[in-house]
């Protein structure tokens, strides 16, 4: 025992060794959010009745990762991150059960241009145009039902090769290209995106695009799911486009601003979704989604925020058209730098034939056209 304890002290010193040679760092972070969360016209268990229980991850998803620095000299760095996601009522892995399903990617940083990255990695709209959003202050319940449009990152990518741009007065650019792999179809399951932001003082504005591709071989389709989704990137299918998920390709163009006044931070956004098919899709027409959103925040004091946001979604293009309208309202509170508390809920009423109700990303659908869903939690990190 003696003898495993040295030798365990011995690479320890000269791991540090190593890292202050190399002015290298690696950091190991997390998070947890959990809630007691309530939910009205809740019908998953096929009651449509009120609910009570333990929701996680509602301003952020819980979450514990790795990342790490090389100085290689020269202003060029090599750099990793590993993030694993988690569910702290249960213990089970979230992103289909990946152990690091949120980030996984290696790559090298450079103070003259920029930085590349390859692996599992998070699209360029949700780098620069979703931090502009209320999704980016009070997470799932302020943003869009199922979220069709991704504003919640539902989805991420992989076998991406990402280029971030450095900052140049004010102005930023990402490029990401991600390789399906498919014998004798190069395009088959890929993914391409881009985004910029620029910002000026109190003045923030980004715009960007991402299309995901199906990847419909003959192969994938006869494994088990011969008309779902096999791409790249994860999509996002829940209650409302659940139907779309044999999509031959999903486009999304989202753009975003916001303006600080003192305590006060306004914004607004826009995006647009289009689930097309191709002959093996289950749907016959291209679904669209416009989306329309605004938010207004106060910094009541140093550790409290207040919250507003309004969120209209309507989806058209295969049968009939709905609509969705919903307020949200929420408040944090920060205990200190790592813990805070927070209040949060959503009024969501839905309108057109045959549709219901589902606030946010939450996929408590609801079987009549109004719902309502209200978390009081705890958010730690560390």
């Amino acid at each position: 025992m003696k003898r495993i304890a040295l030798s365990t002290l011995s690479l320890a010193l000269l791991g540090a060794t190593g890292v202050a040679h190399a002015q290298s760092s690696v950091t190991l972070y997390g998070l947890i959010d959990d809630s007691i969360q309530y939910i009205n016209n809740n019908n998953v268990s096929g009651s449509n009745k009120s609910s009570f229980a333990m929701a996680a991850g509602n301003l952020q998803g819980s979450r514990w990762g790795m990342k790490g620095t090389e100085d290689l000299g020269g202003g060029l760095k090599a750099i990793f991150q590993l993030e694993n996601g988690f569910d702290p009522n249960s213990g089970k892995l979230n992103q289909g059960g990946r152990e690091f399903g949120r980030q996984a990617f290696v790559g090298l940083q450079s103070d003259q241009f920029g930085t590349v990255t390859l692996g599992r990695q998070y699209d360029p709209v949700v780098d620069l145009v979703q931090p502009l959003t209320a999704d980016n202050y009070f997470g799932s319940t302020f943003t869009t039902p199922s979220d069709v449009d991704n504003n919640d990152n539902s989805s991420r990518t992989n076998n991406a090769v990402k280029y971030t741009s450095n900052v140049y007065s004010g102005f930023q650019f990402e490029a990401m290209y991600a390789l399906g792999g498919v014998a004798g179809s190069t395009g088959a399951g890929q993914t391409w995106s881009a985004a910029a932001t620029y910002a000026n003082g109190p003045f923030s504005v980004a715009a960007g695009y991402i299309r995901m591709d199906n990847s419909n071989s003959a192969a994938a389709r006869a494994a088990g799911d011969p008309k779902g989704w096999n791409a790249t990137s994860d999509g996002t299918f829940n209650s409302i486009n659940a139907p779309f998920a044999s999509a031959k390709s999903i486009g999304i163009a989202s753009v975003a601003g916001q303006y600080v006044i003192g305590p006060v931070t306004a914004g607004i956004r826009y995006s647009n979704a289009q689930y097309k098919p191709d002959a093996l899709s289950t749907f016959s027409s291209t679904e669209r989604y416009n989306v329309g959103a605004g938010f207004v925040n106060y910094q009541l004091t140093p550790a409290a925020l207040l919250g507003l946001g309004y969120t209209f979604t309507h989806g058209s293009g295969n049968g009939p058209s709905a609509s969705y309208n919903q307020i949200s309202l929420g408040g944090d509170y920060n205990l200190s730098k790592r813990t805070d508390l927070y209040l949060v809920g959503a009024y969501q009423k839905a309108s057109g034939t045959g549709a219901t109700a589902s606030v946010a990303d939450y996929d408590a659908e609801s079987a009549s056209n109004s719902q309502i869903i209200v978390s009081l939690g705890i958010r730690h990190k560390f």
